[in-house]
């Protein structure tokens, strides 16, 4: 170890601080949602199906995480295209354009009819963040992270990072709104996006690497690869002269 000045060398940098700007997120068609309905009434209970006890979901649960399963699309409820669950004993129930708590609060006034406030426990969340990574990624494909909330950063990680070859000052983000379906282009070199709406990535969310002009060539995927390629069609091209004279 060495012996520096401060001033010359600084032992680190920082920047300042950014503000998230994690905006609320509204459940849309297609979105699973984790319910879990409990009361002190033993029959009521067996309605909601939790007769068998937590401790069999939980174990099930973690097993297909470690399976890298989608756990909660097989033991959560799925907006249909009417944005409406179907709950034991409650029947369908319209969670479409609401926040999590605001579903909660619907599922607790209409539980209300049949046990008292005290009486039960309602929870409302994510059943994880699905997301799909195509064009130049390391692995393609969907994938389902069972967090509540991910960074762009960290859905790029688990696709296997960007290619050496992608656009990353133009990565293609669609994103469904209960009216549609939006595309934007997102530049990941600009210390603005962690301020933005689309440092965190929202469930269904389609993420799409475009290639640059040397892949659209057909060109290496990096300097030596290229440097062989030109050198191999030089070479061909010499023999097929030489052929000829």
């Amino acid at each position: 170890m060495q012996d520096r000045s401060e001033e010359d060398n600084p032992l680190f940098t920082e920047s300042e601080l950014v503000a998230n700007n994690a905006a609320e997120y509204y459940l849309q068609y297609n979105d699973v949602v984790d319910i879990n309905l409990s009361t002190t009434s033993p029959e009521l209970n067996e309605i909601f199906g939790i007769a068998a006890g937590n401790q069999t979901s939980s174990t099930s649960m973690m097993q297909g995480a470690q399976n890298g399963g989608d756990v909660f699309f097989i033991n959560g409820y799925t907006l249909d295209e009417n944005g409406m669950v179907e709950l034991p004993l409650l029947g369908e129930i319209k969670l479409l354009g609401l926040t999590t708590k605001q579903a909660q609060a619907l599922i607790e006034s209409e539980l209300k009819a049949y046990v008292n406030k005290e009486d039960f426990f309602v929870r409302v969340r994510l059943g994880g963040v699905r997301f799909s990574a195509l064009g130049e990624f390391n692995k393609n494909g969907n994938y389902t992270i069972l967090q509540n909330r991910i960074s762009i950063f960290q859905a790029i990680a688990h696709a296997g990072d960007l290619t050496t070859t992608a656009k990353r000052d133009q990565l293609v983000l669609m994103r469904q709104y209960p009216e549609g379906t939006k595309t934007f282009r997102i530049d990941l070199t600009d210390e603005r996006l962690i301020a933005s709406e689309f440092y965190f990535i929202r469930p269904n969310d389609m993420l799409y690497a475009e290639p640059m002009k040397i892949r659209e060539l057909g060109t290496g995927v990096n300097f030596v690869q290229t440097f062989q390629l030109a050198v191999t069609t030089l070479s061909a091209v010499l023999l097929v002269l030489n052929a000829i004279k």
